[in-house]
C-alpha cells in the first residue's frame, strides 16, 4: 500500500478563490470539481477518498494536486495539450470552409447551406457545421452577429474559388 499523500500546502488568496470555485453554480463542472478536489487535498484528506466522494479516480486526483503544486493557480482551468478530443476534420478542409463561407455563393443560391457546403467539401453535413461553428466568434463574428448566422456567406462575386 502506498503512503498517503501530506496534505496541499495553499495560501489564503489561493484557499479563497478555491472555495468561491468551489461552489459556483456557474463555472464549468470540471473546474468546480478540481477546486473541492484541491481544497480536500489542503485538508489533508487522502486522494482515494477525495476521488471517492467526488466521482473521480485517483489518477485524477493525483495529476490535478501535481499541477496545483507546479502551477498554482496560473494554469488552474487550462487542459494541457494533447489532453481532450482529437480534432476530425482535417486543417485544409476547415481552410476550404472558411475560404469558400468568406468569398463565395453556390450556383443560384444566397448563401450556403449546411447540405451544399458539405457536399462541397466531401464531408458530413454535422461535420461541417462544427467546424464553422467553431470560427463564428472569430472569423465570421460581423455576419454571426448580424443574423446571418454560420454558412450565410454574401459571396465576393469572384466564382474561381467556386467552381
Amino acid at each position: 500500500m502506498s503512503k498517503p499523500a501530506v496534505a496541499l500546502v495553499i495560501s489564503e488568496g489561493q484557499r479563497e478563490v478555491l472555495e468561491r470555485l468551489s461552489v459556483s453554480r456557474t463555472a464549468p463542472l470540471r473546474e468546480v470539481q478540481r477546486a473541492r478536489a484541491l481544497l480536500l487535498a489542503a485538508d489533508g484528506v487522502a486522494n482515494t477518498l477525495i476521488a471517492d466522494r467526488l466521482g473521480l479516480t485517483p489518477v485524477t486526483v493525483r495529476s490535478w494536486r501535481t499541477r496545483f503544486e507546479t502551477h498554482g493557480l496560473v494554469k488552474f482551468g487550462k487542459v494541457e495539450a494533447g489532453r481532450g478530443r482529437k480534432a476530425t476534420i482535417p486543417q485544409e478542409v476547415i481552410d476550404e470552409i472558411v475560404d469558400l463561407t468568406q468569398h463565395c455563393k453556390p450556383d443560384g443560391e444566397t448563401h450556403w447551406s449546411t447540405r451544399t457546403m458539405a457536399d462541397k467539401v466531401a464531408i458530413r453535413s454535422s461535420a461541417w457545421w462544427l467546424a464553422e461553428s467553431r470560427f463564428c466568434a472569430g472569423v465570421f463574428a460581423g455576419r454571426c452577429a448580424g443574423g446571418y448566422g454560420p454558412g450565410s456567406a454574401r459571396g465576393c462575386g469572384s466564382r474561381a474559388r467556386c467552381a
